[in-house]
């Protein structure tokens, strides 16, 4: 049978679960639902459990459940959520104990009107103050356990921009609720068997094995690691990026508070060890720890050890031995398209980068944005909304690649996984070119000439400065003529960072109220 090329876009279906699933199932349903729009099926195999352990956000998420049409009360009262202000990377550069520095999600101030990185350089570093410190108030709440916002403040909207942390398995029973009660999907608990194909090589229906054949005009693909219809039916091949970034192995492990009123930390630590990095989250009855490493540069035992080590020194208690501690293998890299014929991957199908900056969750939120508000009308059209997708997203990748890498490449540690990762034959030549520009001037928005950026050039900035990278600023001297604006800035940011501290109220406070009376709503 041949597929019409005018025939229009009505049913689309998801295949898995998860919050892949669900963020694109919802999404599209959210703005293409109705008696005369479009119907989103989403089937997911009964015994197949998620991965779970994606715990981190973007600012974007509050735009998606906004979208969504979830209340943030809710959500953050079902999802065990907690605000996120930004990472702190302790330990990456010289590996001492008073070493780290923040990435913050505040721009810096007067970002949008002049650089303070060269003013800062010249007149501050001397001084000990920090590149964050001097140029954002952000890195002083995170510091002092301060949440975001205050209690009058309405849901979605800040004081200090914010993303959150959340418990990825009750996150996907909110939105698989949400999406079926509330939007409309149509869901089935049912394995599909096989895939049937039209004579383009778009993909008619599939098998499955309680709800009999199961047909559709375009299907996502959430399947998982598995990548069952992108890289299973296809064929799709994966591009490995291990050669970049060594990352293969995690060990995952829930970590109760030992009192029910300890401090929630208001941003994700991370802490370097010997080969790789230890993640903390906090959220609010319990911390997601996890210690991702190369296999190539230790041992499964020594980075158990490691994780032990890093637990008992966090005041855990005697508990620590009776802990789960879960076993995740790493593919690191993607599949050289993400959308062939009426097949396109979503999450960990697309692909999967080592969890350094909580890139999983917003590439997902992207590619359901993009589906959801460039869904092809017909078929004829969608070979070119496919194209525009895969051009998108392979850029978007490149550039995830390019900014952790940079995290590595700037560390002065001296193990050998450390030093392996400065190796300049592992470092893309995109950020090769960036660095060599950026050693005479500070990273700036037209160094990002695409609108589909992850990391904006402040980003770039956060991290460079607060790993010790030094812009020649001789060859900048003549530019320099701005003082009295960028100490105007300094002390705003002083000024700001005084009102901050003082009006808002400690993470694990407002949490608690917003649980008992719930936030204003917009």
């Amino acid at each position: 049978m041949t597929e019409p090329t005018d025939k229009p876009i009505k049913s689309v279906v998801v295949v898995g679960g998860g919050t892949a699933g669900w963020i694109v199932a919802g999404r599209l349903a959210a703005l293409h639902g109705g008696d005369e729009g479009v119907q989103v099926t989403l089937v997911e195999a009964p015994n197949i459990p998620a991965v779970g352990v994606g715990e981190g956000t973007w600012p974007t998420m509050r735009n998606t459940l906004r979208k969504l049409g979830i209340a943030e009360s809710e959500f953050l009262r079902e999802c065990g959520a907690t605000f996120k202000q930004g990472a702190k990377f302790a330990r990456w550069v010289s590996g001492d104990d008073d070493d780290f520095y923040y990435h913050p999600l505040v721009l810096p101030q007067g970002f949008t009107k002049m650089h303070l990185a060269p003013y800062w350089q010249r007149d501050l570093k001397a001084q000990g103050q920090s590149f964050s410190n001097a140029v954002c108030y952000q890195e002083q709440l995170c510091e002092r356990g301060l949440a975001p916002k205050q209690m009058t403040t309405p849901e979605f909207a800040s004081v200090a921009n914010y993303a959150y942390h959340l418990d990825a398995g009750k996150f996907a029973q909110l939105l698989e609720r949400h999406s079926t009660q509330k939007l409309g999907v149509r869901h089935l608990r049912d394995e599909v068997l096989s895939v049937n194909t039209l004579a383009n090589g778009d993909i008619e229906s599939l098998n499955t094995r309680n709800s009999g054949v199961l047909a559709g005009d375009l299907f996502v693909d959430c399947t998982g690691f598995s990548s069952r219809l992108l890289g299973g039916h296809y064929r799709v091949p994966f591009i490995d990026r291990s050669d970049v970034l060594f990352i293969d192995r995690a060990l995952a492990v829930q970590v109760p508070y030992e009192h029910e009123d300890d401090p929630i930390a208001c941003h994700t630590i991370s802490t370097a060890q010997d080969a790789g990095w230890i993640w903390d989250i906090g959220l609010t009855c319990r911390r997601g720890v996890g210690y991702v490493y190369s296999s190539n540069h230790t041992s499964d035992e020594a980075a158990q050890q490691r994780l032990r080590d890093y637990l008992g020194g966090a005041n855990v208690g005697p508990a620590i031995e009776k802990l789960s501690v879960r076993e995740i293998p790493i593919h690191c890299g993607h599949r050289e398209k993400f959308w062939i014929n009426n097949c396109v991957a979503v999450g960990l199908s697309a692909g999967f980068l080592e969890p350094l900056e909580a890139s999983a969750l917003v590439l997902v939120e992207l590619s359901a944005e993009m589906i959801a508000e460039q869904l092809p009308a017909r078929r004829d059209v969608m070979d070119i909304t496919a194209r525009r997708f895969n051009e998108t997203f392979r850029y978007r990748w490149d550039r995830i690649v390019d900014f952790l890498k940079l995290h590595y490449l700037l560390s002065r540690r001296e193990e050998e996984f450390w030093r392996d990762n400065r190796d300049p034959a592992t470092v893309p030549d995109s950020l090769s070119e960036l660095l060599a520009l950026w050693r005479h001037r500070p990273p700036a928005d037209f160094d990002f000439t695409s609108n589909n950026e992850v990391f904006p050039a402040a980003s770039y900035q956060y991290v460079l400065y607060g790993m010790g990278f030094e812009t020649e600023i001789g060859s900048l001297a003549h530019t320099l003529r701005d003082e009295s604006a960028a100490a105007e800035h300094f002390v705003s940011n002083q000024k700001a960072t005084a009102r901050a501290l003082a009006a808002l109220p400690k993470h694990r406070e407002l949490l608690e109220k917003i649980h008992q009376y719930g936030l204003q709503a917009i």
